[in-house]
């Protein structure tokens, strides 16, 4: 008996060093009104949302150039505030393989119900561009970081819109999007 119960207490030990780490601060209200950096990946990094296309002159910045994907996740992305009034997609990039984008949670006095969680409307918009293509492309879950203040949106603004020029230096770059 008691080794039974020496063996329940090691499997319990190493359940909790192989849980999942938490991808959200705990007690945080992700429906609470302020700003939120979110990004978007794509299962197994697949090159499926976009392509960066290199001007030939080094002056012009590389453009986006949307697959069919793309395009209906952009759609998606653009259909937020219509589903939920309360929410403004303020800047997005759709990569090669993820998408960025900084949302905005407002506080409506007269709303009659709170927006959902960010993790909702997430899901939501993850399972709308399921549905349209006819099979899932994403990865389990999301980044996300709320932004505290005016310097770190404004740090978040940048990288987004540098990031297509950075492209190759990103931490989801692989050569199969190069």
């Amino acid at each position: 008996m008691a080794s039974a119960a020496r063996r329940y207490n090691v499997r319990d030990t190493i359940m909790d060093y192989f849980e999942r780490k938490r991808n959200r601060l705990r007690d945080f209200d992700y429906s609470s009104y302020g700003a939120y950096f979110v990004t978007i990946c794509t299962m197994d990094k697949q090159c499926i949302l976009s392509h960066v296309h290199r001007q030939r002159d080094d002056f012009t910045p590389p453009q986006i150039v949307l697959t069919d994907v793309g395009h209906v996740a952009e759609r998606e992305i653009l259909r937020f505030s219509k589903i939920y009034p309360a929410v403004t997609v303020d800047r997005y990039v759709i990569m090669p393989n993820h998408i960025h984008m900084i949302l905005f949670i407002e506080n409506i006095e007269n709303e009659t119900a709170a927006p959902p969680s960010l993790s909702r409307m997430i899901q939501q918009f993850k399972g709308a561009v399921t549905k349209q293509i006819g099979r899932s492309v994403w990865q389990r879950s999301f980044h996300d970081h709320i932004l505290r203040d005016g310097e770190e949106l404004q740090r978040y603004y940048t990288y987004l819109s540098d990031n297509p020029a950075l492209w190759a230096l990103d931490e989801y770059y692989t050569e199969e999007c190069a």
